[in-house]
């Protein structure tokens, strides 16, 4: 399982295709793709087990998501104030 994720990774290009998503406006799909990787980091740290799988939804937002907008939320992240829920 840990082989295939990390095959998946080092062959990643860009955000591959997502079917919940299918307009060109991709904002929701960077939003989701944001909010999955940490949920995903704070499940996995919680549990204890290696946060590898997570990697996966760091790359899709980071390829989707304006820097503008990850430097924002972080922000928000640290001060508390962010609106999504982790």
């Amino acid at each position: 399982m840990a082989e295939d994720i990390k095959a998946k990774l080092d062959q990643y290009r860009t955000a591959p295709f997502d079917a919940r998503f299918p307009n060109q406006n991709q904002t929701r799909n960077c939003w989701s793709n944001y909010l999955d990787y940490h949920r995903c980091q704070k499940a996995l740290n919680a549990k204890g087990v290696d946060t590898t799988p997570c990697e996966w939804y760091r790359r899709v937002y980071k390829s989707l998501c304006p820097v503008g907008w990850i430097e924002k939320w972080d922000g928000q992240r640290d001060d508390g104030s962010f609106p999504g829920k982790i």
